[in-house]
């Protein structure tokens, strides 16, 4: 302690403070403050940086604090280690925490030059230093690590002397190694020598560790990015210091110094901005912050995802990811009016496989960017999406096969109809309003079947078959498919709606690419998944994300829905056609053209397309009378824009795919088990009711006719009495309003006000376009009373 005593006053070079001398202050006094300082230091662990890679192990992102990557001793090259030593610390395995040769040395260096030339600091010294830094959370905490006060040599000198005993020199060299800050963002050894060099620490030469070791003095001043010149003198200091010391020659140190820095510099990519493919590295990092296995607070999260040294394994496939940028980016400039996006998953396992956005991630306004992920769920990306249009009918069409509506159900579909809101069934009932809702068609008008009203888009077809099938199961079932937002009681306030069918919910391409991934599936729903598993540092498991897949829908009802959605592809789509598969999709147009959609699907991969119209301020707005990439919009369809991107990017992997076909509907499906419909006219509406019940009909009303039957009784039923229909299919019921009929009852399947058969009912080309599509409005609207529905 005397010894400490003396010298303690230089312990910091050009700093004399005389402890021992100090008024009040005497060796013992200097001992008895040594003895109460804690006698340990304890030494968290350092902040590393984060990697998310991949399905094939390639690198997307770092995400990190501090960039550093540890390693132990053993993986530096061994001219890096007596480097930092040669100009640090070179006595460091003879001496204890305190080198009192060093100390005096540097204080008569520098009292002789009138400045600091040598540092007197060991390594371990050092070590304390960096670590009470480091482990700083406060301002305070932060200055007293850094104050040149009695105070902090005393206790970073007890503190020194606590890890000499408690740790091997190795161990000490290591962690020094590990910690200090090498400039230009580079952390610890390993990323030093990344960074500037793009090798190993274990393999830097002795040109490249001088570099290195020179830089901890002053890693602001040495920086190489920022001074050459004053890097290389730095370093050659360093060269002719281990020339002194032997651990090179003179020669070679000569050369050496002749020499150039022959950097490599590597540029510090941090963050989702620089990664290859920063939106779905967006979606990662935000799924990880939202669980709750990783932190109890999204605060405890973040710091273990930027300091955690984690390895994350995704789903990204590159060469999908690539085939979803190039066909995005070809149909929509980052500065149109507009928002394009696409989203892959694979069916069977929920692996996300692409997300691609029209928009880069930045805050330059004037070139598009943005920080909004318009492809995923609202909690992920902030985005409350866009209304998805007729890409909802499939929902109801599955709903109507389960409840055993043949495919080959008929149903007379006009125009224009009217139908009461409080005849569609919800989920507590009928609908509660007084109100009419009128639908409009913009692709044709007559009897289809469940097979060419879906592939037609036929808006007044499915407001009747969603009168059979009632609102709520439907609804349900896209919310088990995956359709997030409509989960909880607002949502279903405002989306539980007759105008469900037509799409007026707003929804994002990444769910609905997860919901139609369920029809590839057979029925099989899997939750999207970007991430398989977390490591730690040193290769333990953090989290496993196992594949989370329900059975929503017999594997049949899938059958159908596929059978009757190939056709929209065979029918008339030229960009989906060229597949060497079989793929089935549909198309979707919203309120006024404000977006237009694709969804599609291969037996193994579902895919969605859609591009949006929004304003400078993000909005929604009809994307009519805008430029997509150079090409005006005089008329908003999903066959027109939205299936060309699916189509691009589904060829581009289509020969990754295997080649298989669907699984063919059941003659069940198709066609029922035929059964004759009793005859009602003229009952009334509660004995009819039961008497089709009683035969295995379900049982929905239509809208009032003109009949000469008294009126409130039935007049007629669809199908009719007397034909054959399915058991389990529903028939509506047609109420008289005591006015004659100027036309006759129909004989069968349609309804008394059917003018004709439409010809083109077998064709199943669709722009997805509509002429009137009142319904919708602005998001949150449902439109009921006077809209008239989405358009195909």
């Amino acid at each position: 302690m005397l010894a400490v005593s003396v010298v303690l006053g230089v312990v910091v070079a050009g700093l004399a403070i005389p402890f021992a001398g100090l008024v009040g202050v005497s060796v013992q006094g200097v001992a008895k403050t040594m003895d109460e300082l804690p006698e340990e230091l304890e030494t968290t662990d350092l902040a590393q940086r984060t990697t998310i890679l991949d399905s094939d192990g390639d690198t997307i992102a770092s995400l990190y604090d501090q960039n550093r990557v540890e390693v132990p001793l053993r993986q530096v090259s061994r001219i890096m280690v007596k480097a930092i030593l040669s100009i640090e610390d070179y006595r460091f395995y003879e001496h204890g925490a305190l080198d009192v040769k060093g100390t005096l040395r540097a204080f008569v260096t520098n009292q002789a030059s009138g400045g600091t030339v040598q540092g007197g600091s060991s390594i371990t010294q050092q070590l304390v230093k960096q670590t009470l830094v480091n482990q700083a959370t406060t301002k305070a905490e932060q200055a007293a690590a850094t104050a040149d006060t009695y105070s902090r040599k005393l206790t970073e000198l007890r503190y020194a002397v606590a890890l000499e005993q408690q740790h091997s020199k190795d161990w000490i060299l290591e962690r020094y190694l590990n910690i200090v800050y090498f400039g230009d963002g580079a952390y610890g050894i390993q990323a030093a020598a990344k960074h500037y060099f793009n090798v190993n620490a274990k393999d830097l030469t002795a040109k490249q560790a001088a570099l290195l070791a020179g830089l901890v003095k002053n890693p602001y001043g040495y920086d190489p990015t920022n001074d050459k010149a004053r890097a290389k003198d730095r370093r050659d200091t360093v060269l002719a210091r281990m020339a002194q010391l032997n651990v090179i020659s003179e020669k070679k140190a000569s050369k050496l110094e002749s020499e150039g820095l022959g950097l490599d510099v590597q540029k510090n990519q941090n963050g989702c901005v620089s990664a290859t493919a920063p939106w779905f590295c967006d979606y990662v990092v935000n799924y990880l912050l939202a669980d709750s296995d990783l932190g109890k607070t999204v605060k405890a999260r973040r710091r273990l995802l930027y300091t955690g040294g984690l390895t994350i394994q995704t789903t990204l496939d590159m060469d999908y990811q690539k085939a979803a940028d190039n066909a995005v980016s070809t149909a929509v400039k980052s500065t149109d009016g507009a928002i394009g996006g696409l989203a892959m998953v694979e069916p069977g396992t929920g692996d996300v496989k692409a997300i691609a956005q029209s928009r880069p991630m930045g805050r330059n306004k004037k070139k598009g960017e943005t920080y909004l992920d318009y492809v995923v769920p609202s909690e992920y990306g902030d985005s409350n999406g866009f209304q998805a249009g007729s890409t909802f009918k499939p929902f109801v069409l599955s709903q109507a096969i389960n409840d055993g509506i043949p495919l080959v159900t008929t149903i007379n579909a006009p125009q224009t109809i009217t139908l009461a809101e409080n005849s569609f069934k919800v989920c507590d009932g009928y609908y509660q309003s007084s109100a009419s809702w009128t639908v409009n068609n913009s692709t044709g008008s007559g009897t289809y079947t469940l097979y060419t009203g879906t592939q037609n888009s036929v808006n007044t077809f499915f407001a009747q078959l969603e009168q059979r099938t009632g609102v709520c199961k439907p609804y349900e079932l896209a919310t088990k498919m995956g359709i997030t937002s409509l989960k909880g009681k607002a949502a279903r306030s405002q989306y539980l709606v007759p105008s469900f069918t037509l799409g007026i919910a707003d929804t994002n391409v990444l769910s609905m690419a997860e919901a139609y991934a369920t029809f590839a599936a057979r029925g099989i729903h899997c939750s999207a998944r970007p991430v398989v598993s977390i490591t730690g540092p040193n290769g333990n498991t953090v989290k496993t994300y196992s594949k989370s897949c329900s059975r929503v829908m017999p594997a049949t009802t899938a059958d159908g829905v596929n059978a009757v959605l190939r056709g929209v592809i065979e029918g008339g789509f030229a960009s989906a056609q060229a597949l060497d598969q079989a793929a089935a999709g549909k198309t979707g147009t919203t309120q006024s053209g404000q977006a237009v959609w694709f969804a599609g699907y291969t037996s193994n991969m579902a895919a969605v397309s859609m591009i949006a119209g929004v304003n400078s301020a993000g909005q929604p707005e009809s994307l009519v009378g805008k430029y997509l990439n150079g090409r005006y919009v005089s008329e908003a369809s999903g066959s027109g824009y939205a299936a060309p991107i699916w189509g691009d990017a589904m060829k581009a992997i289509d020969d990754q795919l295997p080649n298989v076909d669907f699984t063919a509907p059941t003659s069940e499906v198709v066609n029922g088990v035929q059964a004759s419909v009793p005859s009602v006219s003229g009952m009334s509406v509660s004995e009819a009711t039961s008497t089709l019940e009683a035969a295995g009909f379900g049982v929905s009303t239509g809208s009032t006719v003109n009949s000469s039957i008294s009126s409130g009784l039935v007049a007629y039923t669809s199908p009719s009495g007397g034909s054959s229909a399915a058991q389990g299919s529903t028939i509506t019921l047609y109420i008289s309003n005591g006015t004659p009929a100027t036309t006759t009852s129909p004989s069968s399947g349609a309804s008394s006000d059917s003018s004709s058969n439409n010809s083109s009912n077998g064709n199943s080309s669709n722009n997805g376009n509509s002429s009137n599509n009142g319904n919708g409005g602005n998001s949150g609207n449902n439109g009921n009373g006077n809209g008239n529905g989405n358009g195909g």
